[in-house]
């Protein structure tokens, strides 16, 4: 068996993992990359592999880091099948599809305005590319195993998001597990990832390799990052990814309203896309953790915005309230134009409610910088901006150790992906601290040869 790393390597974007085994070319996601300029850059360099000459994708789920290549890559040959969950392509839809409509606005824009470097400047792919997606999924639910060419694969449940799986593989030369992104323990809204399976081979991630998530509760920390700037009637806004981090808050909110812990204020979530998927939750009960009464009360004590009129309202409106937008990390989305609106004003807030990747807005603004630019200009913030570790869907230090240590046995051999440099090293030390395994950091590019003696229990260093 074959591992080439051709993204998620290094980084936590772009997570891209080409498994050969038996003559059979799977490749377990096809993410895009985020963040820093050379790593988007990356994104409109061909693919590394032959499109046409994969017999598969396995995508553990929908986040653009994992799933936003494949428009692209359909588009440049790719003819065969998707696997996913049954959540997960409905998900996908919904991501890929605004993920184009906003690539080509964003270049119409650019053109209009002339900021470009490009002329013209064009979309990565587009939402015709992505609608194009939709037709190569292939759900499989989780804990049933199915035959893709000469290897055998199984989803297990990852938690993280709707839908988001760990997958098994197994073939002639051995067996394999990615754990795709893992969720928390005790998640507001994902059940706990399952343990991992009995394997010979580990691709895991190592987002938080390095960090342990607060221990205090995370109600009474939204408590505290808004309250103050809702006391004087203040406006906060929450940037927050679409899937998961967005429905969340909104039931933490409700919560916090319902207990009298914070003044019932407006609260509006800005965003079509973490609407749609709003109602994806409500679709899939079996597939979370929360009862479906209670999460369709707090969907409903929320403003739904869709348009952009209504979100052009929003900014001559006055406070108190909240506004709940995309993106995350202050990549794009409605809560740029927002953070124009709103960002000159001492009374408001700005709630950093999660992570925050190198070169990010957002990650500027958590290092101190108080002038970004934003749709080709500068804006000077005076809002006050408040780090929260709020509601964080990716397992930290020691829960991806307790997950490891829940595995029926220790793998051969273990790579860490889908981690920036230091948390990754820092992950492998902790890991071989606790057991005797191998464990390596991934090196982008690299492609290792995983050992038929490894899987017998014979290791064997070899590749990579």
């Amino acid at each position: 068996m074959k591992v080439r790393f051709l993204g998620g390597a290094g980084t936590v974007t772009g997570s891209r993992f080409l498994v050969q085994d038996g003559g059979t070319r799977l490749l377990v996601d096809c993410g895009l990359f985020q963040g820093l300029k050379e790593l988007r850059l990356r994104n409109w360099a061909p693919f590394p592999q032959n499109p046409s000459h994969l017999d598969g994708v396995v995508l553990t789920h929908a986040h653009l880091d994992h799933s936003g290549y494949l428009p692209a890559l359909v588009r440049d040959g790719f003819q065969g099948p998707i696997y996913a969950t049954p959540p997960t392509p409905d998900l996908a839809k919904i991501l890929l599809e605004d993920a184009g409509r906003l690539q080509e606005e964003d270049a119409d824009y650019a053109n209009r305005k002339g900021f470009s470097r490009h002329s013209p400047a064009r979309p990565l792919f587009t939402e015709k590319d992505a609608v194009r997606v939709s037709e190569r999924f292939r759900t499989r639910p989780f804990h049933e195993s199915w035959v893709a060419g000469e290897l055998e694969v199984t989803f297990r449940p990852a938690g993280h998001i709707l839908g988001a799986a760990s997958v098994e593989i197994r073939g002639p030369s051995g067996t394999l597990a990615v754990s795709g992104d893992l969720g928390r323990s005790n998640d507001l809204l994902m059940d706990p990832p399952h343990p991992p399976p009995e394997v010979d081979w580990l691709l895991m991630e190592s987002t938080y390799g390095n960090r342990s998530h607060p221990g205090s509760d995370p109600l009474e920390r939204l408590k505290e990052a808004v309250g103050p700037t809702l006391a004087q009637g203040g406006v906060v806004l929450l940037p927050s990814f679409a899937v998961a981090r967005a429905q969340t808050l909104l039931l933490a909110l409700h919560r916090l309203f319902r207990k009298g812990s914070l003044p019932r204020v407006p609260v509006f979530l800005n965003s079509p896309m973490a609407i749609d998927v709003a109602t994806l939750y409500r679709s899939y009960p079996e597939h979370h953790a929360v009862d479906a009464g209670e999460l369709g009360q707090a969907f409903q004590e929320a403003e739904f915005v869709h348009t952009v009129d209504e979100s052009r309202a929003l900014n001559r409106r006055r406070g108190p309230m909240i506004i709940v937008a995309g993106a995350g990390m202050l990549t794009g989305g409605r809560i740029l134009h927002h953070l124009k609106a709103f960002g000159g004003d001492r009374r408001n807030a700005l709630v950093l409610a999660g992570y925050q990747a190198a070169g990010t807005r957002g990650a500027q603004l958590l290092r101190g910088d108080r002038r970004i630019k934003i749709h080709g200009q500068y804006v000077d913030l005076e809002l006050e901006v408040t780090p929260a570790d709020l509601f964080s869907g990716h397992a930290d230090q020691e829960e991806l150790l307790a997950w490891l240590d829940r595995a029926p046995r220790p793998p051969q051999r273990i790579f860490l992906v889908h981690g920036e440099p230091e948390p990754a090293d820092v992950l492998r030390r902790r890991i071989q601290e606790r057991m005797e395994v191998r464990v390596e950091v991934a090196r982008d590019g690299a492609e290792v040869e995983l050992s038929s003696l490894e899987a017998a229990g014979e290791p064997r260093l070899t590749g990579g």
